[in-house]
């Protein structure tokens, strides 16, 4: 008996499964405390799948099987499901690696650290490279350089709210590091060394500080002199975005001037013509945040955040607009030149395309800040992007934007790498778990997940045209398209708010004008065989189509896009897990169902598929990607999955159907009929 029930559990085959199984999400509790409370805590989010596979195995275990062999089982599969979260979680944030409780000041006389040039942007840039040069006598392996701005990190800066017990000690994280021996392999030998680190205009000036101690008992030995942009307060990194009318374009942009200093514009124009609007003012401090790093280590001054309105735009028109602060004194401060082309009016039969990813993140051109290889894809797809800009129309990054995770420097960098894109393109967000998701704020789910910005980052840093910003659902037309965007950390299932929403979006699009419906969310709703999701037994969203699919399948939507899950899958059109039509690459006529896509590979670290195979999915791939979606007229759309590694089309397939193919009757999508004619 004991053979046959080994060999009906398959736990060899059970053990391989969950080895290659991703869990949930990193959902780190960034407590500053202890290192023990960081190991106690990233336990925690995978306790249910755990005890899940732990009872299963005991129940059939304690009938089939004799104690000690049962004893080793489980000892088997407790120790894979840990394998489990060591190889799959995409990890910590890189900053959050570093104990800067622990710091302390241990100035070395001889040791040494030099950056040039001490003036940057002299000539307007935003972005610029600096050298170091450092040196000690002590040199060790895991010797390290810290980015600090402010450049003045010392104990006096520090928040009464956030007490250290051991003085000297420093109060804010690095914005960015690497070790001392990067470019200079030879560095533990000769205690003499060089860098090259590039830094964006991020309002303040920076210093740099060597460091002995590794990460986890760092010591400052030595700071270097301070280095400044030329204008620290300059208008930068503007992103632009769909307004609440189709015919309106919003211009975000950061800079150092409140309103105290200057009056925020944007002056544009079709070209020949110029008009100037006022510009809206934002900021928060750190009272607006939930918790920690956001509030304590992770805390950084955002400056001021500045949205001007261009309204009564004309269709597929081509603006130019510059960003703009009449200081008091009667001066003016203004950004470089950018353009834009106006969006279609809905139902405009033009070339109309759009670029759909989640999950993408951020990344430094200079090497530094890459810990655990954590959002490795993510200069890749910016590049591509940049590379075929011309070739598209408008951007959705459908949650998980650059993974700050509580470390406020990182969305200044993140605008800063996404400026080629956003400034010409609308940008438009979705929030995700990586933005909003803190417990006792009225998220979905009570994880940490993103490290205190309880989504004041997303709300604050771009535009989306919602109602309310604290309620991240919206709708946006783009010519033949209609995109209803749903908020996955608030609750969706029916009988909510967001549901009712939603069926709203779905319900009043002009079909005949606007004959492709898309809708698009962070965490998968609709379908995948990420192995997280196959460990919870939903291929999805646990409840995440239980409500929806029947409004999918009522209003006939076409597509449905997520991310959450860092890799690319596509199903079939699909009804209450039955595939609705069996063609794979060109359909035509009524699909009969909902097509659903994971699309979150566009940066981090990648997430594997479970073993097991499903009837419903068309086509994976585990590597990094994004969306592309051309609407040629009312009658033919073509769907592209491109690599950001190449830029080449994996995957594709054409829809070609009229508007009556629209309006036939699928099941459950027709309403009731009579026979009384």
């Amino acid at each position: 008996m004991g053979a046959k029930v080994e060999s009906s559990l398959k736990i060899p085959k059970v053990v391989n499964d969950l080895q290659s199984l991703k869990t949930q999400k990193p959902k780190k509790i960034l407590n500053f405390s202890s290192t023990a409370s960081l190991k106690v805590c990233s336990f925690l989010p995978l306790f249910s799948q755990r005890f899940f596979i732990f009872h299963a195995v005991w129940d059939i275990g304690m009938k089939e099987m004799k104690p000690v062999r049962l004893l080793a089982i489980l000892l088997v599969v407790v120790v894979a499901t840990l394998q489990v979260e060591k190889a799959s979680s995409h990890g910590d944030h890189p900053l959050s690696r570093i104990a800067i409780h622990r710091a302390t000041f241990a100035l070395e006389e001889p040791a040494y650290i030099q950056a040039s040039p001490s003036v940057l942007g002299l000539r307007g840039q935003n972005a610029e490279w600096v050298k170091l040069e450092f040196g000690t006598e002590n040199p060790k392996i895991d010797d390290w350089i810290g980015v600090f701005s402010p450049a003045n990190f010392s104990a006096s800066t520090c928040p009464e709210e956030n007490p250290r017990v051991f003085p000297p000690f420093l109060c804010s994280a690095p914005i960015k590091f690497q070790y001392a021996n990067y470019s200079t392999p030879g560095y533990k030998d000769t205690g003499k060394g060089f860098l090259k680190l590039q830094l964006i205009n991020q309002r303040s000036e920076f210093s740099f500080a060597l460091f002995s101690g590794g990460l986890l008992n760092p010591k400052v030995v030595a700071v270097s002199n301070h280095v400044a942009f030329a204008n620290p307060d300059a208008p930068v990194y503007p992103r632009i975005a769909q307004g609440k009318e189709w015919n309106e374009m919003t211009v975000t942009w950061t800079s150092g001037y409140g309103l105290n200093d200057a009056e925020p514009f944007v002056e544009w124009g079709p070209r020949g013509e110029t008009t100037r609007s006022p510009a809206v003012t934002l900021t928060f401090d750190r009272r607006s945040l939930c918790g920690a790093p956001a509030r304590t280590v992770g805390w950084r001054d955002p400056g001021f955040i500045h949205t001007g309105f261009l309204k009564e735009l004309w269709p597929n028109r081509q603006y130019t607009y510059k960003l703009g602060h009449r200081l008091f004194n009667g001066t003016y401060i203004w950004s470089r030149t950018y353009q834009f082309r106006a969006s279609p009016y809905p139902g405009q039969n033009s070339l109309q395309r759009v670029v759909i990813f989640g999950d993408m993140g951020k990344d430094e051109a200079d090497g530094s800040n890459e810990y655990n290889n954590f959002q490795p894809g993510s200069l890749n797809t910016t590049k591509q992007l940049i590379r075929d800009l011309k070739n598209i129309d408008i951007v959705f990054h459908i949650g998980d934007i650059c993974y700050a995770n509580g470390y406020l420097s990182q969305w200044d960098q993140f605008t800063a790498q996404v400026e080629p894109i956003a400034s010409t393109v609308p940008y438009m967000i979705a929030s995700g778990n990586h933005e909003r998701d803190w417990p006792g704020t009225g998220s979905f789910y009570k994880n940490m997940d993103s490290g205190g910005e309880c989504g004041v980052l997303a709300e604050n840093m771009f535009y989306v045209p919602t109602e309310n910003r604290a309620k991240f659902w919206y709708k946006t037309d783009y010519g033949m398209f209609r995109f209803c965007i749903a908020d996955t950390e608030h609750d969706w299932r029916e009988g909510t708010e967001q549901y009712k929403f939603i069926e709203h979006c779905l319900a009043s699009v002009d079909r005949q004008k606007q004959p492709w419906l898309i809708f698009l969310a962070h965490r998968v709703l609709g379908y995948s065989s990420d192995a997280s999701y196959a460990v919870e037994g939903s291929f999805a969203e646990p409840m995440g189509r239980e409500s929806l699919q029947k409004l999918w399948q009522k209003y006939k939507v076409d597509i449905g896009i997520y991310g959450h899950v860092h890799n690319y899958e596509r199903t079939c059109p699909i009804y209450q897990n039955i595939c609705t039509n069996e063609e794979r690459h060109h359909y035509k006529g009524s699909l009969n169902g909902t097509i659903h896509v994971a699309a979150g590979g566009a940066g981090a670290s990648l997430s594997p598929f479970t073993s097991l195979q499903t009837k419903w999915s068309v086509f994976k791939d585990y590597d990094h990607g994004f969306v592309k979606l051309t609407a040629f007229d009312h009658s033919n759309l073509l769907f592209e999955y491109k690599k950001s590694r190449d830029g080449q089309v994996y995957d594709s397939f054409r829809i070609s159907r009229d508007y009556r193919d629209i309006l036939a009757c699928a099941v459950d999508s027709c309403p009731s009929t009579t026979l009384a004619s």
